[in-house]
């Protein structure tokens, strides 16, 4: 039996959230006697409540949409990965003190490296398509793997420029509307724009640039197989969810409030995948 303690996800709304699932499958799986909820922070309450998390019993948060950047601001500290995100999604207390971390760029590389291990060793360019959050995050994980060709296309270019003056030189933008030339010869494609989640609208791409060993990965996980990923494995090309970015980002934290380092296993997945085809 391994120590009990609780954490919480917030946001606002939260009601969405799977991250209870994740973290109360490994509750279970070791045999931890510890709690993990949702709960509903509306903005103007954030700063109140993280201040208050020792005293509700909390040893750490995931932090979901609207609180990301906030939180990140209302940290007492925060690691190198999180200031360059400009984001937090983990929080933990260390001697009173709030900690931040982005645990994203994690998840995404690491998930790449479970289903395509390997995947960055001949150094072909990538595309990123898209500039909101989590494109920030597909962006520190790939520099840090070394990717030194990245580029970058997005619907609104400036907010792309923007990102390409902040994280430097390996990243070089094309416009949105000349996105399929920017795929020539790229051996990842990752997609971290709404295009093609349930309810939005799909996300036009001709694949046919891409080199014939390229991996197409697509953070969207609502429908699991999206379009592009569909048209991905019809070329023959290797396709990566956005599941188990989801899933792999949520180990850091389990460990930093439990004391264990958890396992994305297909049991997790599995449990996660019945949730999605319910909802």
């Amino acid at each position: 039996m391994s120590r009990a303690g609780k954490a919480c996800v917030i946001g606002w709304p939260i009601e969405h959230s799977r991250s209870p699932l994740i973290h109360g499958f490994w509750l279970e799986r070791h045999g931890i006697e510890g709690a993990y909820e949702k709960v509903a922070v509306a903005p103007e309450d954030l700063k109140d409540f993280l201040a208050s998390l020792e005293a509700k019993g909390f040893r750490g948060a995931n932090v979901t949409v609207p609180h990301k950047e906030a939180a990140l601001a209302l940290a007492d500290e925060a690691d190198e990965t999180a200031r360059a995100i400009g984001a937090a999604n983990t929080l933990w207390l260390k001697d009173g003190r709030l900690m931040a971390s982005n645990t994203d760029a994690y998840g995404f590389v690491t998930h790449l490296d479970d289903i395509v291990p390997g995947w960055h060793d001949a150094g072909h360019p990538a595309c990123v398509l898209g500039a909101g959050g989590a494109t920030r995050a597909v962006l520190k994980g790939l520099i840090d793997r070394g990717v030194s060709d990245i580029r970058l296309t997005n619907r609104t270019r400036e907010r792309a420029e923007a990102l390409a003056r902040e994280f430097g030189p390996a990243i070089t933008v094309h416009d949105w509307d000349d996105r399929d030339r920017a795929l020539k010869g790229c051996g990842l494609l990752v997609n971290t724009t709404s295009l093609g989640m349930t309810g939005a609208p799909p996300l036009e791409l001709d694949l046919s640039a891409l080199r014939d060993d390229a991996i197409v990965a697509d953070i969207v996980y609502a429908p699991l197989e999206t379009d592009l990923l569909a048209r991905a494995r019809e070329r023959g090309l290797r396709a990566v969810d956005g599941l188990g970015m989801l899933l792999h980002q949520a180990v850091p934290g389990f460990e930093k409030w439990f004391g264990v380092r958890p396992e994305v296993t297909e049991d997790l997945r599995s449990r996660i995948v019945a949730d999605l085809e319910d909802s």
